[in-house]
């Protein structure tokens, strides 16, 4: 006879410190959940107070109302006879553990702290939250009085533990226990726990959903059981966007997928489960029989159990669900981003400078993409977001009639043309703005240009070159520098009272257009497109980002998009020759973007200096290039890399995406002051070059020391 449970997971879109509005969607979670017949909701981790407070975890305000939330979330009627797991930051003994609160009509059953911190990419949990260690371990936790008075408890169980209903056994991992070596849903399932819940704040990467997607379910294929996984989903305050994906899966196979991108505040994912499949699955595997775990401390709960008499039939499996391919992810992740950052900001939209290339281009394509998210989730009759938009626009019985009539009125574009612009850009910036249908100006700012030079020219005397015309190489720079940075000058004059000429209240929040690969190779004017409010694609590669625009120009029809693929990228800050470009963007670099995606990748994911770098692409390039060929490339970008690595410091807030970002703020720290030459490393790889050349790979000669002829064997100058 089957027993049939049916669980909810939820994707909650929280704010950080945001208790009122993170309180409101916990609740609606709940009341969903108990509307679909689930005796069992979880939710996202620290989602009372938000997963990116940061510092703020170690003020005690932030512990404080998240009790305050909890209590109301305890006692509110949608919370009664269904078994609720919440996350919040939990003080045990002077030290603050990210847990998770499990209560049932009331009564608080378990607080249960995360065991393995994530400290890797843009994590840095243990700043803020000590790992419990004691592995299957309660203590005895006093409740705060405040909590006492609501739920008559005054000791509760703190710790490793599971929970145990009339029917079956709940065991808990939070978050980065799924992706450690040694899971704790191993012992967990090992001990009879058939529901393992797991509540995460995972952030999205370019193709990661498919790997979590993995994660959950080899976490049940090898011993059986269900797993519930409740994501985080949105921008809480911060570079990333939470990833959503909220998912149920049993015995090795998803039964339900949540929405990866969403305007939606809050999904509840719900299926129904027979209890007895997991049994005969476990039972089947009769190598598991053989193993035995070390028990887990068990609460039990009296007269209480998930399964319920129902004339429903288990969810089936899901056969062909298919993840979001990387164009999707661009097109839809860094909206959703923005349309959060917008709103949250309370500002009257958004400003670009549209130079008619596949950066800027791509940017404003992210902008149409988050309009036409908007007007779908009007159109569906999303309160929410109708009466966001409302207060966006200032007015009041506002009704977008299309995404192109909306992006009108969030978006406005730029084309700002010196002498040394194309007319073939400035026909790409206007066609496409004429197809998304923003708000497009054009102005020419040779007069401010030439003011600002003619300003040297009077102190100094002296009169800058181009190359072209027989300047130095650091007065064509200079040059080339003056344009980019009057651009983000009157970018900003524009963007605060562009709404004024309008007449509307408000003021407009700058988009940067600089991609990870000119980041990473420092190839940008530091305080030009490196310098905006926020940056949708400074996460993204060159490479996606041809292939996003592919995508998006069949998705809607945008023809412009074109010329604007089959344009050779350049800055247009050079003088044209004969009213065409004769800068390009990856000569000046001296590489192609595709190998800096490959140098990115080997440098933040391999974790390669210079000289394993050059290890790795003798092999990778052994039959395109000589030695001497992949050297030289090698060293070109390390030079560049640490002369540049500085503009780092003033990066604009960008969209997370790519692995391999350089984002100095968070997620890849490393210095911005290097020895440019990088003089061992170098001389290292010049050695196996002629190591190489000699055909004596077989006896590697390692020498290691500063010079050859020296006697000590390590020196090291300080």
């Amino acid at each position: 006879m089957g027993r049939l449970a049916t669980l909810a997971v939820s994707c909650l879109n929280q704010w950080s410190l945001d208790f009122d509005g993170n309180k409101r969607r916990i609740l609606e979670s709940i009341e969903i959940a108990k509307q679909l017949n689930a005796t069992y909701r979880s939710g996202p981790e620290l989602e009372i107070c938000g997963y990116s407070c940061e510092d703020h975890f170690l003020e005690s305000d932030t512990l404080l109302h998240s009790w305050q939330v909890l209590i109301e979330i305890m006692v509110h009627q949608s919370s009664s006879d269904i078994l609720i797991d919440v996350g919040m930051p939990v003080m045990h003994k002077n030290s603050t553990y990210n847990c998770r609160v499990v209560f049932l009509n009331k009564r608080i059953l378990l607080i249960r702290p995360k065991l393995q911190m994530c400290d890797s990419g843009n994590y840095r949990e243990s700043r803020w939250f000590a790992p419990w260690r004691k592995l299957r371990t309660v203590e005895d936790f006093y409740l705060p009085g405040i909590v006492q008075k609501h739920t008559g408890q005054t000791i509760v169980p703190f710790g490793d533990a599971v929970i145990a209903t009339s029917d079956t056994c709940i065991g808990y991992e939070i978050c980065e226990e799924l992706w450690t070596p040694n899971s704790t849903h191993i012992p967990l399932c090992m001990d009879g726990a058939e529901i393992i819940v797991n509540s995460s704040g995972s952030y999205m990467e370019l193709r990661k959903s498919l790997l979590v997607l993995d994660l959950i379910k080899s976490a049940t294929f090898k011993n059986g059981g269900c797993y519930l996984y409740s994501n985080l989903r949105g921008c809480d305050g911060q570079r990333v966007y939470f990833n959503g994906c909220s998912s149920i899966a049993m015995n090795g196979s998803l039964i339900k997928v949540g929405t990866q991108f969403n305007l939606k505040e809050v999904e509840v994912t719900c299926a129904t489960i027979d209890l007895e499949d997991i049994r005969s699955y476990r039972n089947a595997i009769r190598s598991r029989s053989n193993y035995s775990s070390e028990s887990y401390h068990r609460i039990y709960i009296q007269d209480f159990s998930l399964s319920r008499q129902t004339r429903k039939i288990p969810d089936p499996i899901l056969i062909d669900f298919k993840c979001l391919s990387p164009e999707e992810e661009i097109a839809l992740g860094p909206a959703c981003w923005l349309w959060d950052y917008l709103r949250r900001s309370k500002q009257g939209g958004y400003f670009l400078p549209l130079s008619g290339g596949i950066d800027s281009s791509s940017t404003a394509c992210i902008v149409f993409s988050m309009c036409n998210l908007i007007y779908q989730a009007c159109k569906d009759g999303d309160t929410q977001v109708l009466n966001e938009v409302r207060t966006i626009v200032g007015q009041q019985n506002y009704f977008p009639s299309n995404a192109n009539e909306l992006c009108n009125q969030l978006f406005t574009t730029c084309y700002m043309a010196t002498e040394n612009s194309s007319s073939q850009t400035r026909k790409r910036a206007e066609e496409l703005s004429s197809q998304i249908s923003s708000y497009h100006l054009s102005v020419v700012i040779d007069k401010v240009v030439s003011s600002v030079i003619s300003v040297f020219v009077s102190l100094t005397g002296k009169t800058p070159q181009f190359a072209v015309y027989g300047g130095s190489p650091r007065e064509s720079l200079a040059l080339q520098n003056v344009q980019a940075r009057l651009r983000m000058v009157l970018t900003y004059l524009f963007a605060q009272l562009m709404l004024w000429v309008r007449g509307r209240q408000g003021g407009l929040l700058v988009l940067g257009s600089g991609n990870v690969d000119e980041a990473l190779r420092g190839y940008m004017t530091k305080y030009d497109c490196s310098s905006a409010d926020i940056n949708p694609i400074g996460g993204i590669s060159k490479c996606d980002l041809r292939l996003f625009l592919k995508y998006f120009r069949s998705k809607y029809s945008l023809s412009s998009l074109d010329d604007i693929m089959n344009a050779t990228p350049t800055a247009e800050l050079e003088p044209l020759i004969a009213g065409r470009i004769c800068q390009s963007d990856e000569v000046d670099m001296g590489m192609t973007y595709d190998e800096l995606c490959v140098y990115g990748n080997l440098r933040k994911q391999n974790y390669c200096g210079p000289y394993s770098m050059f290890c790795k692409l003798l092999l990778l390039w052994g039959d395109k290039y000589t030695a001497e060929q992949i050297a030289e490339k090698v060293k070109h970008f390390f030079r560049c890399y640490a002369i540049n690595r500085h503009k780092m410091t003033v990066l604009t807030p960008s969209y997370h995406a790519e692995a391999y970002s350089p984002d100095d703020n968070r997620f890849d720290h490393r210095p911005f002051l290097y020895n440019v030459m990088w003089p061992w490393q170098f001389r290292c790889i010049d050695q196996r070059v002629e190591e190489f050349n000699d055909k004596k790979n077989e006896i590697p000669r390692y020498h290691l020391s500063l010079e050859s002829n020296r006697s000590e064997k390590y020196a090291v100058n300080v």
